[in-house]
């Protein structure tokens, strides 16, 4: 032990904070792990053939599949997803009501962004008014789940909201419907439609674990490094101190 004296204060700090940079390397590499099987499994519903209404609600695994939809919007009761930026440019997502006429189910779809033109003003859109069918697929938050904000006494249509809860809309409405986001595939009803599956690609997070687990090697090499340092010099005053 006397070749190796890092000092009571410099080993407690390596104590408590190494094994929390090699946990946080390992976080990492188990999200970027996650990050892979959720782009596959979006990649193998996303060339699937879309299935009905009826078929969608009975599935317990409804992610990323694909849906035909045929029947109305309601324009009265629109939804303005805001904090939503495409190529730096700060947007809404226009989220609408969606009456199925198959399976009688409503649905919330997202119809794609739509950028602000001043923030004293909400953007403009048009509702198709007639019988359209489309194609979505589900959307599955990797994160917090959406929910619908507190809205305030009196608040009107279309109303600007933070987050998203289809459920909350439903009861408030007091309609029947899924609780799942349906985000509309390209079409001449959708607007810009180029939502990224995940918020950070597994590279991301690889690099992100590379520099936790660099952090804890430079931590433990200061560490060697300072013990194996106040060793020589102990031995240095000892050596120059007369017997």
């Amino acid at each position: 032990m006397s070749a190796f004296r890092p000092g009571l204060l410099p080993s407690l700090l390596v104590l408590a904070l190494l094994p929390l940079l090699v946990g946080l390397g390992f976080w990492q590499l188990s999200r970027a792990e996650q990050k892979r099987e959720l782009l596959a499994s979006q990649q193998l519903q996303r060339h699937a053939e879309p299935i009905g209404v009826a078929a969608l609600a009975a599935d317990p695994d409804p992610a990323y599949r694909r849906v035909r939809l045929q029947g109305r919007f309601d324009a009265a009761h629109s939804l303005l997803l805001d904090n939503r930026t495409r190529d730096g440019r700060a947007g809404v997502e226009l989220l609408q009501p969606f009456h199925d006429q198959f399976s009688g189910q409503w649905l919330l779809l997202n119809r794609g962004w739509l950028p602000w033109p001043d923030r004293r003003s909400a953007p403009r859109f048009t509702t198709p008014e007639a019988t359209v069918s489309l194609t979505g697929w589900v959307y599955r938050p990797s994160g917090q789940a959406f929910r619908l904000q507190a809205d305030r006494p009196g608040s009107s249509w279309p109303r600007l909201v933070t987050e998203v809860k289809p459920e909350a809309l439903w009861r408030q409405l007091n309609r029947p419907g899924l609780r799942y986001e349906i985000r509309m595939e390209p079409s001449p009803f959708s607007f810009q439609v180029d939502w990224p599956v995940v918020a950070m690609s597994p590279d991301k997070h690889l690099g992100y674990a590379v520099q936790w687990f660099a952090l804890a090697a430079t931590l433990l090499g200061l560490f060697i490094y300072l013990g194996l340092h106040n060793a020589r010099e102990t031995r240095h005053e000892s050596s120059h101190h007369p017997a």
